[in-house]
């Protein structure tokens, strides 16, 4: 009797120790049969799982196929590419007057920092709606009396009227470059504001102007500088998704497509060869080299 009960208590531990140990022995019928007694519990059957496609970013710069679908085709114009070397090619003598008058011509490079930005600002402001010759000139006259922020407050407004004129609209601009330059001293310690918001609420300052400011006076690419010449080149070589109305508009659409490494260089080309070549009334479509690539030369 006492030997019967070792026999079934080593088996049981016999049992135990293989079921932890993974042992692949079979059991004895009568301890299989107790161990199936144990194990007489509902079998749940396995859910069958349904296939979720997700999007992912694969490792080691290598594209999954999913990221394929979510690329966003990004418009951009026809040939602009062929337009713009021939542009280039057009423009490569810098003969125009901006390449000689523009806003980075007319300041004293001599003068401190401050000096020499805020005379950028008063160069930007003076030429809208102005040509490049006539703002050089009302540039050279400041200049021959001091151009601080200093002297500018100094100055009563009949004779800077006097020094600015002819400039385009010039008793509005007397008013905003007096207003603009006590904002200056007053919040600015004589200097520009280093930021395109700040900029543009400054009285007579517009985005094209603030843009070309952050270029000239900072060094910096904010943007697109966008002036009548480039509003118009920009529409009449379809450059635009759609017509615009206003240079800032177009600003936006060319921004939204234009590599950003053109941006600085997309100004004073476009100026230049509106000066020269793509002129706002009777444009030189004959001479030039985009003629058969302009949807618009043929209007001409």
């Amino acid at each position: 009797m006492n030997s019967g009960v070792r026999m079934v208590t080593r088996s049981r531990s016999r049992v135990s120790r293989i079921a932890s140990e993974g042992c692949g022995e079979e059991l004895a019928p009568r301890e299989a049969a107790a161990e199936g007694r144990k194990s007489r519990r509902p079998v749940k059957h396995p859910q069958k799982t349904q296939k979720v496609h997700v999007a992912y970013e694969a490792s080691n710069g290598e594209k999954g196929e999913a990221d394929e679908a979510l690329k966003v085709p990004v418009w951009e114009p026809q040939n602009w590419q062929q337009q713009l070397a021939n542009i280039r090619i057009m423009r490569s003598k810098k003969d125009a007057p901006v390449d000689q008058l523009g806003a980075e011509h007319c300041y004293d490079a001599s003068a401190p920092p401050k000096v020499r930005r805020y005379q950028v600002l008063l160069s930007l402001m003076l030429s809208s709606q102005t040509k490049d010759q006539v703002t050089a000139g009302a540039m050279q006259r400041l200049r021959a009396r001091g151009l601080t922020v200093e002297s500018i407050l100094q100055m009563d407004d009949d004779m800077l009227g006097r020094l600015i004129y002819p400039v385009g609209f010039w008793r509005n601009k007397v008013k905003f470059i007096k207003q603009t330059t006590t904002i200056l001293q007053q919040r600015y310690e004589g200097d520009i504001p280093a930021s395109v918001a700040e900029l543009v609420a400054l009285p007579g300052v517009g985005p094209k102007m603030a843009h070309l400011a952050m270029a000239v006076a900072w060094g910096t690419i904010s943007g697109i500088a966008v002036d009548t010449h480039v509003h118009r080149i920009a529409n009449r070589l379809r450059w635009t998704k759609k017509v615009t109305k206003s240079p800032e508009e177009t600003r936006t659409a060319l921004e939204e497509w234009l590599p950003r490494a053109l941006w600085s260089e997309i100004n004073g080309l476009l100026v230049g060869f509106g000066q020269q070549t793509c002129l706002p009334v009777h444009p030189r479509c004959q001479t030039c080299l985009n003629q058969a690539l302009c949807p618009a030369a043929r209007d001409f």
